[in-house]
């Protein structure tokens, strides 16, 4: 890993594609630093401390939310909406004719996802301006609040930017990263946190090395999950091209345990706490009913929460893994999977082996997700919320962004080459 950091700052590019996101990067942790105006600092910290769903809310946010700044609501409007909009994109027949149109019809649903993170941004900003309202850290009028909540608005707009052009200029996804330079960002504090209490005995030593290891474990699983595959073989058949005999070598089709990588995490924890941001708006039993039970440490929580990152893992492996584009491209190479016959039959099978591989990797990402986080509230570790789903996040994304580092080191490695071939022929040829 660290050579391939090293090597990548060799190459001017790939090196003014790394110094962009980092720059992107700070301008997010900046913002993440500016309070928002007629907010109690000091009742907004004590009421964080607490921890729970609002140390949740607040993993998303980098840590902007509990010092309610600029940056408060993060991504999350941005991530619910391209949920919004790929399921749009499913069961709407115009919308999935759009999708298929090339580059134009891709801008357009971009276009309209960035169009639904706006509404999706003001209904959030408004419930949470509102609830703290409620609990009298928020001191202003309603004016205030619509001001306030035309502020957030324009800060997760400011985001959303942020992580499109990191996506476009920089290397890796430039949402998930933000969401990882917000976890990240915050480990100092919690281990000094963590490390004074203990030195005050009011933690137990033992419970923090417990802890320790159970994400040490976490981490290991997150690694094996990520990078698991099951690989299909495949042979290729004799064919002459003029005298030469070609093919008759065999190959796999590497299939991963995990396609859809830390998004169904992601997808799954917006979807999920959007309800419980919203009901802080009002103050009537069904709204405190609908936050207990949206609430990260509620049975139901984590009965929807295991179901929807299985329902996106299968939906997101869907959008991304083409079976059928798989079977023709083998088709035309003459390509084969043993005892399969080519065309249909090789898809529908490609598709059975794939549900399987699904199924067994989603499972195992729910569990990855939620088991460390029952085990920390069982531990009473309240310092920071570091359960599993913030360590497939940053376990997920760090991997993904290296491998995608080292697959533009490959690439200009292998351009390298070829330039050095065609220079030295070129000199033959001279001569």
């Amino acid at each position: 890993m660290l050579d391939s950091f090293r090597d990548a700052f060799r190459l001017p590019d790939l090196k003014r594609r790394i110094l962009f996101t980092l720059a992107a990067l700070f301008v997010y942790r900046l913002g993440a630093h500016m309070p928002t105006p007629g907010v109690d600092a000091a009742a907004l910290g004590k009421l964080f401390e607490q921890g729970g769903v609002l140390g949740f809310l607040d993993l998303f946010a980098g840590g902007a939310l509990s010092r309610f700044s600029i940056f408060a609501l993060g991504v999350t409007p941005y991530i619910n909406a391209s949920i919004v909009m790929q399921l749009l994109t499913v069961v709407v027949p115009s919308l999935e004719k759009m999708q298929k149109e090339g580059e134009e019809g891709r801008k357009k649903v971009v276009q309209y996802t960035r169009y639904g993170t706006i509404i999706f941004a003001l209904i959030q900003a408004v419930g949470m301006t509102g609830w703290l309202r409620n609990l009298g850290i928020f001191t202003g009028s309603w004016m205030d609040i619509a001001l306030v909540a035309v502020t957030l608005t324009t800060g997760a707009v400011a985001v959303m930017w942020l992580g499109e052009v990191m996506s476009d200029h920089g290397i890796g996804n430039g949402i998930s990263l933000l969401i990882f330079a917000g976890i990240v960002a915050r480990i100092p504090e919690a281990i000094i946190r963590t490390f004074t209490l203990v030195r005050l005995g009011e933690m137990n030593i033992l419970i923090v090395l417990l802890a320790v290891l159970v994400m040490v474990a976490v981490i290991a699983g997150c690694v094996m999950l990520q990078e698991g595959q099951r690989r299909l073989p495949v042979q290729y058949a004799k064919r002459m091209v003029g005298n030469k005999m070609y093919g008759g070598q065999s190959s796999f089709i590497p299939l991963r345990v995990n396609t859809a990588g830390v998004i169904p995490i992601i997808f799954a924890s917006s979807v999920l706490l959007f309800p419980y941001t919203i009901a802080g708006l009002f103050q009537h039993g069904i709204a405190q009913a609908v936050q207990s039970a949206f609430s990260p440490s509620s049975p139901i929580y984590m009965i929807l929460y295991v179901a929807m990152i299985i329902f996106f893992s299968y939906f997101y492996t869907a959008v991304v893994f083409k079976p059928e584009d798989i079977s023709t491209n083998m088709k035309k190479n003459g390509g084969f999977i043993l005892g399969i016959r080519p065309g249909r039959p090789t898809t529908d099978y490609i598709e059975k082996v794939m549900g399987r591989i699904t199924l067994g990797g989603a499972v195992a990402l729910a569990v990855v997700a939620v088991v460390p986080t029952m085990m920390t509230g069982l531990m009473n570790i309240n310092t920071f919320y570091f359960g599993g789903t913030a360590v497939i996040i940053v376990v997920g994304v760090a991997l993904d962004t290296v491998h995608q580092i080292e697959g533009q080191l490959i690439m200009r490695h292998y351009e390298g080459i070829l330039k050095r071939r065609g220079g030295k022929t070129g000199g033959l040829l001279r001569m």
